[in-house]
């Protein structure tokens, strides 16, 4: 039985990320990954939504296949993160002005973010029980966190690089991407 969970645990962090194996949640990974201080602040609260709806929507989940109405689930699954959004931002905006004025527009963008209803849709699917389903959402939000503040910490050194004029900015941002994307495929042999 413990085994399982360090698979599941291992799983969503290398072999099965959510942005770098699945490209889930590219969005936030490419828009907030600027300042590694955005981008772990970012990760943070996917981590903190990922954990807390893993936990809710598999009760949720339970719910509604009693109810015979199993039909529903992502409705449910997207109202439920949309709740937990607006209370982090609630939260962040209270507490950390400055994080939340540096995520911006990407903030409320974790409500619509796949990556967080990916994580809610594969606790079903997979049949997760409720302690796999929440190590799977809190352990998807540390392999988000690895990768955005990974390439956080790549795009502030290429500022800094002497880059050809056709591949600075943007462009370069997608060749590192893909370079990490690359790497973290040589984990699906892990398990």
């Amino acid at each position: 039985m413990g085994n399982t969970y360090l698979l599941v645990t291992i799983g969503a962090v290398f072999v099965n990320n959510f942005i770098l194996a699945q490209f889930l949640g590219i969005c936030p990974f490419l828009g907030v990954s600027k300042k590694t201080d955005s981008a772990l602040g970012m990760g943070v609260a996917v981590i903190f939504v990922m954990g807390v709806a893993s936990i809710i929507t598999y009760a949720v989940n339970l719910l509604l296949v009693a109810w015979g109405v199993g039909y529903i689930r992502t409705i449910a699954y997207i109202l439920v993160i949309a709740a937990l959004v607006q209370c982090v931002e609630v939260i962040i905006k209270r507490f950390s002005p400055s994080l939340y004025n540096a995520l911006g527009v990407y903030l409320p963008l974790i409500t619509t973010n796949c990556a967080v209803l990916g994580v809610a849709i594969l606790n079903a699917d997979e049949s997760y029980n409720l302690i796999q389903s929440f190590l799977n959402g809190l352990f998807s939000g540390v392999g988000f966190t690895l990768a955005i503040v990974l390439m956080a910490g790549i795009r502030e050194k290429l500022v800094h690089s002497d880059i050809p004029e056709a591949f600075k900015g943007f462009p370069i941002t997608l060749v590192a991407a893909s370079i990490m994307s690359m790497s973290f495929v040589a984990f699906s042999g892990m398990l």
